[in-house]
């Protein structure tokens, strides 16, 4: 049991490293959604479903390589984009008020 415990502890320990690369890449990606946003012309280019899609598929495929699931990869990304576009919605609306 104590080698479980410990087990457990260390997987733990990689995971919260990860989630601290994860976190710092994805306020990378706000940056630069952030950026984006006043260079779009209208919410219709803020959505961007052609965009979305390629996302997507690259992802999916990028899961595959790397030994990860594409079904799962793609729920977290659509989470994730649909969290950026909210956003981005968001400063290209201020912008254009501007």
């Amino acid at each position: 049991m104590a080698d479980t415990a410990a087990a457990l502890a260390e997987l733990r320990t990689a995971i919260d490293q990860l989630d601290d690369e994860i976190v710092r890449l994805l306020a990378r990606r706000e940056s630069l959604v952030r950026r984006a946003a006043p260079l779009k012309t209208d919410l219709g280019a803020v959505r961007a479903p052609e965009r979305v899609g390629q996302v997507i598929a690259r992802v999916r495929a990028s899961a595959a390589e790397a030994g990860g699931t594409p079904d799962v990869m793609e729920r977290i990304y659509r989470g994730v984009i649909q969290t950026f576009i909210e956003m981005e919605t968001d400063e290209h609306r201020r912008s254009a008020g501007a």
